[in-house]
This record gives C-alpha cells, structure tokens and sequence, in this order.
C-alpha cells in the first residue's frame, strides 16, 4: 500500500510536461510530419460517372499514379447523379481525406460541398470540368474552349466550308458541355454558308446520342456534317446515320476514347479532339501529392490538346 509521500511523487512524473507530451501523442498517434506523403492522409476520387469510358480512364489514370506513389485513394461513382455525387464527397470528408478530386457531374450543383470540404481543412482539385460558385485550389484539364474551335475548324474544312450541320451537346450545366459548346460556336456562328439545323443535348451519353440522332433525322436528313461534343454521343450518331442509310456525313467527336480512336482508323469518325484523360487523373494526383506536402501549386494546369484523324 502507498503511502502519502509516494502517491503525490508519482502525480507529480505523471503530471510533468513530457509525460503529458507523451500521453497527447498516445491519443493522437505519432506525429507524421516527417513521414512519406503516402502515410499521412488519403487522396478522395469524385468520379461524375464509370459508365463513360473516359472517365474509367480517368480514373485508370489516377490510381496507377497513386499506386506508384504510395499514395491511398479513395474513389466513388456519382454515376451521373448530382445528389449522389453530394453524399459520396460527404462520405469522403467524414474519412478526413486532406485532398479531393472532383469530377463534377454538374458544375454548379457541387460548389456547396465543396464549400464544405474546404471548411472541413480539405483541399480540393478540379478535374476535366470545373467547379462554378466555390474556390479550389487547382483546376487540371484541357481547353475546352480551343478544343471546340478545333473541331468546328476541322468539320468545316472536311465539309468544304459549307452546308447544314448537327451539334450534339453534353450534359447541360457540366462546363465540358458548356465550353465545348463555346468554342464550336464562335468558329460556326455568323457563317452564312453553314446552318446549324439542331442543337440538342444527349448527355455525353452513346444510347442518347443514337436516340437524338434518330429524331433530328426524322425531320430533315439534309445534313452534311455533326459536332459531338464527346465520342459516346458521336457513336451513336454514327450508328443513327448508317442505319438510315445516309452517306458522307461528316461527324466528329471529342475525347478520343478507345472506341473513338478505332472508329476514325474504321473511317467512320472522321476525328476527335484528343483530351488525354489518363493525363488528367495522373496530374491530378501529381498536383495532391504537392498540397499534402505543402507545396505551391498552379491554379490552372492544362493538359494538352490535339486532333486524332485518319
């Protein structure tokens, strides 16, 4: 049994200032400021959809650079559900991530929980399209802007400089569909020789694209040229196109997914803005990997552009 002396010598060691230290770091765990990155915090992945193969590329991108790097990532599907791209970053940021990568699947939708993840001390990465109505740190990705004028120019030449043409737009309220359309506009508008018979959206998606294809030519199938404003919808254009047994229409496409890439060496694309998307998920990690180091980073980081054709 102690006696009195002994207890109050033994408050006192554990009372004294490095054995509080030592019983913080108990709680806390150890301290990890001069630890590799990689055991410090995971990277959280926001995909807008894996039912698009761009965005499987995307993400293909990311993890092998995260493998590489030693670094965890943490990836989720919206599958092109605004609301449920909301809960899966929530999720995220109760698994205290210290970097987000987001792919939104509406522009505007997501800024209030990106909002709150910055509050929450996460930094926050745009990738492929941008965030509108909230701060990140970085955006990673193409012009979409000059990627438009790239196709607009190429359609025209490839159409002779005239005649009526299809635009097929992406998901409404996504800035790729947004500036694509921005881009391809200002080459195509005030052209006097060529008519833009319809301008419709298919939502970056193959099926869409067929279906929207099929309905335009139901009303007129004096069309020489169509812009997609990604491969999937162009696709299905195509398919649109050959089953009503149209011939030389001239279609182009944006991504330069797989299948995009092997229809314009088929000869029915006729090209595609390439956009590199396992470059975007590499950057994108790249660019995480310096914030958790405390590093400074460029608020744009492009990725470069070029046009795929036969």
């Amino acid at each position: 049994m102690m006696n009195r002396n002994t207890r109050a010598l033994l408050v006192g060691i554990l009372l004294s200032p490095l054995a509080i230290g030592l019983i913080a770091c108990t709680k806390q765990g150890p301290d990890t400021r001069s630890e590799p990155v990689s055991t410090q915090a995971a990277i959280g992945l926001s995909i807008s959809t894996l039912n698009n193969p761009f965005f499987v590329s995307l993400r293909d991108g990311a993890e092998a650079e995260a493998k590489a790097k030693g670094i965890p990532l943490i990836t989720v599907d919206a599958q092109n559900d605004p609301a449920k791209q909301i809960a899966g970053v929530e999720d995220l940021i109760q698994k205290r991530i210290k970097v987000l990568l987001i792919n939104p699947t509406d522009s505007d939708a997501v800024a209030n929980v990106v909002k709150e993840a910055e509050a929450a001390g996460i930094k926050v990465i745009s990738l492929d399209r941008k965030v509108n109505g909230a701060d990140v740190s970085a955006h990673v990705g193409s012009d979409n802007v000059a990627g438009g004028k790239m196709a607009a120019q190429f359609l025209l030449q490839q159409i002779g400089g005239k005649g009526n043409i299809v635009e097929l737009e992406g998901t409404p309220g996504s800035s790729a569909a947004r500036e694509r359309g921005e881009g391809f506009d200002s080459v195509i508008d005030g052209n006097a020789a060529v008519k833009v018979v319809a301008r419709q959206p298919a939502d970056f998606d193959r099926a869409k694209g067929l279906s929207v294809m099929e309905n335009i030519l139901q009303r007129s199938k004096n069309v020489q040229g169509v812009f997609a404003q990604n491969d999937e919808m162009a696709l299905g254009a195509i398919r649109a196109i050959e089953e009503d047994g149209l011939k030389n229409v001239v279609v182009v496409g944006f991504d330069a997914t797989a299948d995009g890439v092997a229809a314009v060496k088929a000869g029915k694309l006729a090209g595609t803005v390439q956009q590199k998307p396992e470059l975007i998920g590499k950057m994108g990690v790249d660019a995480a990997e310096s914030l958790i180091s405390g590093k400074t980073i460029d608020q744009e980081i492009p990725v470069p552009l070029a046009l795929i054709t036969r």
